[in-house]
């Protein structure tokens, strides 16, 4: 029988050997820091006291040494000649039961054992310790994360919700993984998804919850594109050549405008790649998704008319107020200038940032305002002149 109990007044104890080793593990295992562990369990400590002992303030103080493998909590009282607040203050009689030398005024330190803590307050404990942990947990997923936005990440699909369609997927590896939520909003018409697939996606942005980290994808976004053409041509990954805009409209087409200072790096070749087979890997990324590559320029009547490729284009009339031009086509490159629904213009139009009104070269004349400028492109210029 004294074995029993010893060894069950042992169990009630804090055994600060185990306590170390156990936050040890947890910062090897999950990466969590020491320092914050230490913090969130002798808040907990101080917590769990506290919630046992109404009236007890800041007198309440946990000491951890690793060194020595303890852990130990002290409650400091002063020494009154009438106790009003037990929690906070002692007698002189029961002061010099425990220091015999002890006078009013004095404070006195008094170490409290783990094993009178009460039950409610150990589960009160036990809660902070756990919350602590998660919340730490989610602080490194977030960290993780937050520095992926506007990068494309790899996951995994753990779920499609037959009804909505919403994908979640998994990203990362290890304690660092995290679900993401793939919205139907943000995916592709017409791409399906099983679990069990991997699919790349763009981090659109992480944001901060109480339930962890959210992580917002998206494969419709234009960023896509644009990371895509950075892990495929070297040119952009180093800034020779520089994306300027992106118009996409996903499943279908997406234009895009690159510009290089070199003048002896042609950008549109360092992205279209040998025999196109830099592109190819991209579009065949995007399930089929057109990529149209055209080349910036500052000049407006040049930009617009590269816009509209495939379509030849006669001339554009631009006019600075409102960002508006009028540009003329061929007749036979009327509908190719407009695309299928009105696609291509649209998209153009998206790219430039300028409104732009296609008008097939039979067509009569407008008056136009007297700022409109009529630039005259390629072979119409030349026999212009």
């Amino acid at each position: 029988m004294p074995k029993k109990n010893a060894k069950a007044q042992k169990s009630n104890e804090l055994d600060g050997a185990e306590f170390f080793a156990a936050i040890n593990l947890i910062e090897k295992e999950k990466g969590i820091p020491k320092a914050y562990m230490l913090e969130k369990i002798t808040q907990a400590l101080v917590s769990a006291y506290k919630r046992d002992h109404e009236g007890a303030g800041d007198n309440v103080t946990v000491e951890a040494d690793e060194e020595a493998g303890t852990v130990r909590m002290f409650v400091k009282k002063d020494v009154v000649e009438e106790v009003d607040n037990p929690c906070t203050e002692m007698s002189l009689q029961m002061a010099r039961e425990k220091l015999p030398h002890a006078q009013l005024g004095d404070v006195i330190r008094i170490e409290v054992r783990t094993r009178d803590f009460g039950r409610i307050a150990a589960q009160t404990a036990r809660q902070v310790i756990i919350q602590g942990m998660r919340e730490a947990e989610r602080g490194m997923i977030y960290d993780e994360f937050s520095s992926k936005e506007h990068e494309i990440l790899t996951g995994v699909v753990t779920r499609v919700d037959p009804r909505s369609g919403a994908v979640s997927l998994r990203i990362g590896s290890g304690s660092e993984a995290t679900e993401a939520f793939l919205a139907p909003g943000e995916q592709v018409k017409g791409e399906a998804y099983l679990e069990g697939m991997r699919l790349r996606v763009y981090v659109v942005e992480v944001r901060r919850s109480t339930k962890g980290p959210q992580v917002l994808i998206s494969r419709t976004h234009p960023g896509l594109v644009k990371r895509l053409f950075e892990l495929e041509v070297p040119e952009i990954y180093d800034g020779t050549v520089e994306v300027k805009s992106i118009a996409r409209e996903a499943g279908s087409r997406t234009k895009l405008a690159v510009w290089s200072a070199d003048p002896d790096v042609d950008p549109i070749g360092a992205c279209v790649g040998p025999r196109g087979q830099r592109v190819n890997n991209i579009v065949e990324e995007l399930k089929g998704e057109k990529v149209d590559i055209i080349k910036w320029s500052e000049e407006p009547a040049e930009y617009i008319a590269a816009a509209l490729s495939p379509a030849d284009v006669v001339s554009v009339a631009v006019r600075e107020e409102g960002k508006a031009c009028r540009v003329v086509v061929p007749d036979d490159q009327l509908s190719l200038a407009i695309g299928k629904e009105g696609q291509n213009a649209r998209l153009a139009a998206k790219l430039t940032g300028w409104k732009i009104d296609i008008k097939p070269a039979s067509a009569p004349a407008d008056e136009e305002p007297e700022d409109e400028e009529d630039v005259l492109l390629d072979d119409e210029a030349e026999t212009e002149e």
